[in-house]
């Protein structure tokens, strides 16, 4: 549950930022594959691969932190 909350807010800001998942993947250093199931909440992203998002997508972790 808390995995697709991550993910829904990852994919909202990714696009509202104009990144493609492909784009997106290869500017942080994983697969399409990982951004995708991390954007379906299959998967959570660790610590640093969060800060990595949030700061290519120039906001911060508490942006992307699900609000309950």
């Amino acid at each position: 549950m808390e995995a697709e909350k991550w993910g829904r807010r990852i994919r909202a800001y990714r696009k509202l930022k104009g990144y493609t998942q492909e784009g997106f993947s290869k500017e942080l250093g994983i697969s399409v594959s990982i951004l995708g199931e991390i954007e379906r909440g299959n998967r959570l992203p660790p610590e640093d691969l969060l800060e990595r998002i949030a700061r290519s997508l120039k906001i911060s972790i508490d942006d992307l932190r699900p609000k309950d």
